[in-house]
């Protein structure tokens, strides 16, 4: 039975290929890049010409420990590195824009942090200057190459559940936002910092919903001034649903992090290892229940990579195929635009307690109130 694996695993692997590899430079030098980013890169047998940030330091000790070759002394001697193909963006959200304008500028293609920008209309602006120059831009919603994300997508699109009829994400941690000093002061929270890789899953397996509901709240308490609490809601043509159940507040040790999609002919269903013990984590779990291959009971899948840092590679690994070959990024800039018009609705829906049906209302609103591009 095992070997109806193959063609999953397949779908699920995250090497890169030496022809499409091309040098990277990195704009920050964050606990993201030190522990996901740059150790994926390192593993994908990927050269990145050196790395940037405003705080000289911490760039020169992130580069040291991963044996980079230097750190440049300002964003624009980065850009000025013939050398550097590809710049990975991973700054605080206000500042991508800027630094992804000036990248495109200077004909670098770039891999960008979610959330893309901070409106629909600042990430079209993104992508129209990046087709007007013949670049690609994606963006790094690494969940979607999670092995078990992947290859649980794999499972549907070969038809081993049939039609999906509902996907599920229930998330119940505790979340210590303190490591990043400038999420526990913004408005918006738990939907655009977190359950936005949940959503972009589903997006990536049922795509865009036709109507969208969504409630968030706090725990009193909480050092976090945004929502910490969310349910939101996806419907989609017929009887297809999906929903996001997220806490972070959970104070009794008891963690879960699960997802499952049912179908006609039966169900997947997995565990997220990293969120058990972030950021170490362990090991997820996945398992496919089918009577369209047919299984006997529940059949677990092996999975043998972790979310970080392995999946960090997929999206960098899509920008580089999508350059050698003249195609569009798994996670490009314009498939991301429906992220982006996902998350507005939902903000919509919370702020209203109505239903909203996301683009309806496609205008500058920005996700992060009081954020500037």
């Amino acid at each position: 039975m095992i070997d109806v694996f193959a063609p999953i695993s397949a779908a699920a692997d995250l090497s890169v290929p030496a022809g499409h590899r091309l040098p990277i430079a990195v704009v920050g030098a964050g606990a993201i890049v030190d522990v996901a980013h740059l150790p994926a890169y390192r593993q994908a047998g990927l050269e990145v010409t050196g790395l940037y940030d405003l705080d000289a330091g911490r760039a020169a000790e992130v580069a040291q420990r991963h044996g980079l070759p230097r750190t440049y002394a300002s964003l624009d001697e980065l850009l000025a590195d013939e050398r550097a193909a590809v710049v990975d963006i991973a700054v605080a959200p206000g500042a991508q824009p800027g630094i992804a304008r000036a990248a495109l500028e200077a004909g670098k293609h770039l891999l960008c942090q979610k959330p893309f920008a901070p409106d629909v209309a600042t990430g079209a602006e993104i992508v129209e200057l990046a087709a007007a120059r013949g670049l690609k831009v994606a963006v790094n919603q690494q969940l979607r190459f999670d092995e078990g994300i992947a290859a649980a997508r794999a499972m549907v699109r070969a038809g081993w559940i049939g039609e999906p009829t509902a996907m599920t994400f229930t998330v119940n941690i505790l979340t210590d936002w303190s490591a990043w000093d400038w999420l526990v002061t913004t408005d918006r929270l738990e939907i655009v910092y977190h359950s936005i890789h949940y959503l972009d899953a589903i997006r990536s397996i049922l795509g865009d919903p036709e109507l969208v509901f969504c409630t968030g709240s706090r725990t009193p308490g909480q050092a976090a001034k945004g929502e910490t609490r969310t349910m939101s809601t996806l419907v989609y043509p017929g009887d297809v649903r999906a929903l996001v159940h997220v806490t972070h507040e959970n104070r009794t040790g008891d963690q879960e992090a699960s997802f499952r999609i049912d179908g006609t002919e039966g169900a997947i269903k997995g565990t997220l290892g990293l969120l058990y013990d972030y950021p170490h984590g362990r090991p997820d779990t996945l398992a496919v229940s089918s009577r369209a291959l047919p299984t006997d009971g529940w059949l677990p899948y092996p999975v043998t990579t972790r979310w970080l840092p392995d999946a960090v590679a997929g999206p960098m690994g899509s920008l580089l195929a999508a350059i050698a070959d003249g195609g569009e990024p798994e996670t490009s800039g314009a498939d991301n635009l429906g992220t982006l018009r996902l998350l507005d609705a939902l903000y919509r829906s919370m702020d209203s307690g109505q239903s909203v049906r996301p683009g309806a209302m496609d205008s500058g609103q920005s996700v992060r109130p009081g954020a500037r591009a």
